[in-house]
């Protein structure tokens, strides 16, 4: 018995030792397949690996993303400048401010855009909830407006947005760029509202200084006629249109291959469309088309109406002068229904087309696909193209003043470190935008030198005989007069000379 228990033990512990051994032996392996995999992925990145910020040195770059940039000291002061004289209009036209969250649901934002949906950018899930980078200002407002309840609102908004395009930044098409819009959302009387966008927009650029530039303005339903009086199948209407959209930028030959080859449209179709769609003029072409065939087309004699009345209005409104019935404007978005308009500069000294500086229209479905019950809310709007603006800007106010500051308060003696500071306090407490030197003692003419680099207005000097006499010395930076005057009144003094520069 003992040397059967023997046996067993002495073949129980080989098992074990063999179970020990083969664990050990496949951890070691499992080891040394991962230590190859790493050593792999390492030398060679698999297909579907991040791509890398570092250059083949292995230095990290310091690059902004593609398509987006930073901006200068300078470049802000323009941007500001072009901001304030936008949010000007738009309050002179009655409109309030609204903001929206930068991302929105996915599905928010899918199947709105037409074939430029598949420039949105798409976020990985973050914690259950799918999102993307805003297109446009345009739908998270129709969706701001159904999940509001809200009537009527005359709302602007100033954001940026995003769009996974190819950017050509010397022209202002970038990947992120800020958007300028306002709508109307409401009920309203007929085209009042449509014709306003196009008062602002003629409002906009004037008041920038940019006169020489056309607001072409078309009709959804016009369109629409044309394609169903030509012979276009009515589920390929979007795809022609969005074909049609690119007249500004190709030759009809180009966009009518496009039609044909890669839309599928009968030639003989394409040829009847391309006869309408180069037209352009005002009250004659409505005419002209009313007593055509296409005046019988009940979609195209409806859009023709709204069109007529639109440049009435126009013409009550001062800015006939810039607008042009163009039938080429189509404008690719979906979810455009009736008015459609773009404003377009005309070529520069080079004879560079610098392209869109504006756009929009009448959507009056799209709050219907957000609110309850489909409840249709109508809406017209208009974005500016600001980043197009900016650039034309940047290069027209090379010279703009970075700083706000109105008054340097200044010394030419040591010790007055503190005196400068109650000046400084005295300005700040009265609302003059005001600053010193960081320094206990700098040289005044560094000051001065600061003044004239910075092109700050006025500068507020203080010494021990100004000190003793309670006056403050007040020098313009242009001219280079001074003036002495008492400390108590010094305040309103500097105020009073301000006004010479519009602060």
């Amino acid at each position: 018995m003992l040397a059967v228990a023997s046996s067993i033990l002495r073949k129980s512990c080989v098992k074990q030792a063999y179970r020990m051994t083969s664990n050990m032996v496949d951890k070691t392996v499992d080891e040394l397949k991962d230590l190859k995999i790493s050593e792999i992925a390492l030398q060679k990145p698999c297909a579907d690996s991040k791509p890398s910020n570092k250059s083949k040195g292995g230095k990290f770059v310091l690059k902004c993303p593609k398509g987006m940039r930073d901006y200068t000291p300078d470049q802000m002061a323009v941007r500001e400048l072009v901001f304030d004289k936008i949010k000007k209009c738009f309050k002179k036209h009655g409109a309030v401010q609204i903001d929206t969250p930068v991302m929105e649901l996915k599905e928010i934002l899918t199947g709105k855009y037409g074939e430029d949906s598949k420039l949105i950018y798409e976020l990985e899930d973050q914690g259950g909830e799918i999102l993307a980078l805003r297109y446009d200002l345009t739908v998270p407002f129709a969706r701001y407006v159904a999940m509001k309840k809200i009537k009527n609102i005359k709302r602007y908004q100033i954001a940026r947005v995003y769009r996974r395009d190819n950017p050509a930044m010397t022209k202002g098409r970038y990947r992120e760029f800020y958007q300028c819009d306002i709508d109307f959302a409401g009920e309203y009387e007929r085209m009042l509202t449509d014709t306003e966008c196009v008062k602002l927009v003629c409002d906009i650029l004037q008041e920038l200084d940019m006169n020489n530039f056309t607001v072409k303005v078309n009709h959804r339903k016009i369109l629409d006629g044309i394609f169903e009086h030509c012979g276009v199948p009515e589920d390929n209407f979007r795809p022609i249109c969005s074909a049609v959209d690119k007249l500004d930028k190709e030759s009809w030959e180009d966009v009518k291959k496009e039609m044909v080859e890669t839309k599928g449209l009968d030639p003989a179709v394409a040829d009847k469309i391309g006869v309408l769609v180069q037209k352009k003029g005002q009250f004659d072409l409505i005419e002209e088309l009313e007593k055509s065939d296409l005046g019988e087309n009940k979609s195209a004699a409806a859009g023709l109406s709204d069109m007529r009345l639109l440049l009435e209005y126009c013409e009550l409104f001062g800015c006939l002068d810039k607008v042009s019935f163009d039938l080429s404007l189509a404008r690719g978005l979906d979810y455009y229904t009736g008015t459609i308009y773009e404003a377009v500069l005309a070529p520069d000294a080079k004879g560079e087309n610098v392209g869109s500086v504006a756009g929009g229209g009448r959507y009056d479905e799209l709050v219907g696909m957000f609110a309850p019950k489909g409840r249709s809310i109508p809406c017209v709007g208009v974005s500016i193209g600001i980043e197009r603006l900016f650039t034309i800007m940047e290069k027209k106010l090379q010279e703009c003043r970075t700083s706000s500051i109105q008054v340097l308060v200044a010394s030419g003696q040591k010790g007055l470190l503190k005196e400068r500071m109650k000046l400084l306090n005295m300005l700040w407490d009265n609302d003059i935008n005001a600053e010193m030197l960081y320094k206990a003692n700098p040289k005044l003419l560094t000051q001065f030198q600061h003044a004239e680099t910075e092109r700050i207005p006025l500068v507020a000097i203080i010494g021990e005989s100004e000190l003793q006499e309670g006056k403050v010395k007040l020098r313009d930076t242009a001219t280079k007069e001074e003036k002495l005057v008492d400390r108590a009144s010094f305040v309103e003094e500097a105020r009073s000379l301000l006004l010479n520069y519009g602060s």
